[in-house]
């Protein structure tokens, strides 16, 4: 049976690398994030890849961390992108069985900007779509998923069907995702994953662009702390 893919120029992608190697060191993860970049951008979406260890991101979970104490801080930058992406990817590698610490980092910044508002008067992330990859030689792909996508929907992501992919070799020391005889980019298994997820992604991200979000009724911050309830029963405000 052959199916016509949609197309779905308009839309922007970012993707977050969160290796623990700068450029232009050999990143695994990279090579799982080529996987699902290469799906969308044959469906129009523009794409873009960041390694946040290649950026001076400070640590902290506020805007702009210069005005706390920190020199530099290139997220107010790049969180532009973010603002202007439909769909955000977080990917990163396993260590100790759990995400890298730029992984953490990154999520820790997107949650600094979770009370911004956008154009709906919602919190700043409604209306965009996440999902993660992960990739190692080492157990826990299911664990860092876990906590990368409660991540993005507890700041306001929408989290689409199986919004995650992953690779690992056999667990212990081995090869990683992209080295000679890993089987990793041959895994059918993850290649399945990898294109369903991407998939969700893309149809997802479209859903809400042509209903233009997330309905707001129910969910504006700035209405409640006004004393809106939205059928809320709520005595005080009878």
């Amino acid at each position: 049976m052959t199916h016509q893919a949609p197309d779905y120029s308009g839309l922007k992608a970012i993707y977050f690398n969160g290796t623990l190697k700068k450029s232009p060191g050999l990143s695994n993860t990279d090579g799982l994030i080529d996987a699902s970049r290469k799906l969308m951008e044959k469906s129009g979406v523009a794409t873009e890849v960041i390694r946040l260890i290649d950026h001076e991101v400070a640590t902290g979970v506020y805007p702009d961390m210069t005005k706390h104490g920190w020199e530099t801080d290139e997220w107010p930058e790049l969180f532009k992108k973010v603002a202007s992406a439909d769909i955000i990817v977080i990917a990163g590698p396993i260590w100790l069985g759990d995400n890298s610490s730029m992984t953490k980092k990154l999520i820790e910044r997107l949650y600094a900007l979770s009370g911004e508002r956008n154009d709906n008067g919602q919190y700043i992330y409604y209306g965009k779509v996440g999902g993660c990859l992960v990739d190692g030689n080492e157990d826990g792909l299911k664990h860092c998923a876990m906590n990368i996508l409660y991540s993005l929907q507890h700041i306001g992501c929408v989290i689409p069907p199986q919004a995650d992919a992953g690779w690992i070799g056999e667990v212990g020391p081995g090869p990683s995702y992209l080295d000679k005889g890993s089987g990793g980019p041959e895994n059918d298994f993850t290649n399945r994953n990898v294109t369903f997820m991407t998939w969700n992604l893309m149809h997802m991200a479209a859903m809400l662009r042509a209903a233009g979000g997330v309905p707001s009724y129910g969910n504006q911050a700035k209405a409640w702390l006004e004393g809106e309830r939205f059928g809320y029963e709520n005595p005080e405000y009878r």
